[in-house]
């Protein structure tokens, strides 16, 4: 029996690719690690080893932030998880159904905004909450809540909340769109074999397509939890480098972005910026673990 020849196509059509993500993702990651081992001796770098993490984690200058902003940045996550992704669920349950009309439309009505520029929802939702020539308070007047408008991203505990809400409201239709296309994939004798038994509406959500649709609801989750920990953008055209007010809705990539490149009077810090960066990196692997051997593996016997 003749070896089968080798597939020359194959590396050919994946070079391109290869090189791209090598040349913009393991190449810098590999220098970012390289640099957050050293550290400056006036004009000379010199290798420190883990003297830069000892710092980070061990100063007090440092670690506050640190936590701090490692502390936002877990429950910006939290907010995306428990009201995101459930949000997402109900949504995709609802634009599946056979009787609801208008589904394509309401589809790309709650995808849109996804496809928008950070820039331009963390302005416009600014300018929506702003307490001086904002539509908040009238939008809640109108309604007879006026009462209850208070300046959001100005107050401390509010902030952080509102701007993952925000966050939310963004990219809620990326959740949906995929378990949707979930959903779809359930095989209709499936389906049919439950209205046999009687299983229909919700009862046949929780009961049969829940458990087919997990591996899925897994991914997404896991995909939020990398998406929320190198998020930065909003946070930064919505409250600025410093994250105001007073350091409230610092998270890691806020704090990685003064350190490394310094604000207003702050000096940049290239090695210690690695380090933060590297630790982030340090943060999502060990998430993507947990994920990849204790729960997904768990979640392979729901699929056909």
């Amino acid at each position: 029996m003749a070896a089968k020849s080798f597939r020359w196509h194959i590396p050919v059509f994946l070079a391109p690719a290869v090189l791209v993500y090598t040349a913009i993702m393991i190449i810098p990651l590999f220098g970012t690690l390289n640099l957050s081992l050293y550290n400056l001796d006036g004009q000379n770098r010199i290798f420190v080893g883990l003297a830069n993490f000892k710092t980070l984690f061990g100063d007090p200058r440092w670690s506050a932030s640190f936590w701090n902003a490692l502390g936002n940045n877990a429950w910006f996550f939290i907010v995306h998880m428990l009201v995101q992704n459930p949000i997402g669920v109900l949504l995709a349950a609802i634009l599946s159904s056979p009787r609801l009309r208008m589904a394509a439309f309401y589809r790309t009505a709650i995808f849109v905004p996804a496809i928008l520029s950070f820039v331009i929802v963390g302005f416009v939702w600014k300018l929506i909450l702003s307490p001086i020539w904002g539509i908040a308070p009238g939008m809640l007047d109108w309604v007879g809540l006026k009462s209850l408008y208070l300046p959001w991203l100005g107050k401390e505990a509010y902030a952080l909340t509102t701007l993952a809400l925000v966050s939310v409201w963004q990219f809620v239709g990326i959740p949906m769109m995929l378990i949707y296309a979930a959903l779809l994939n359930i095989p209709q004798e499936v389906l049919e074999a439950a209205e046999m038994d009687g299983i229909t509406g919700s009862s046949q959500f929780w009961k049969i397509k829940l458990p087919l649709i997990l591996p899925s609801i897994g991914i997404i989750s896991i995909l939020t939890f990398v998406g929320n920990f190198n998020a930065f953008d909003l946070i930064y055209v919505s409250q600025g480098a410093l994250a105001g007010p007073d350091f409230a809705t610092d998270i890691l990539g806020t704090f990685l972005y003064r350190t490394f490149f310094g604000f207003q009077l702050q000096l940049g810090d290239p090695h210690m910026g690695a380090t933060i960066a590297t630790a982030m990196f340090g943060i999502i692997l060990i998430g993507v673990c947990i994920y990849l051997f204790a729960i997904q593996t768990r979640l392979r016997r729901y699929q056909f």
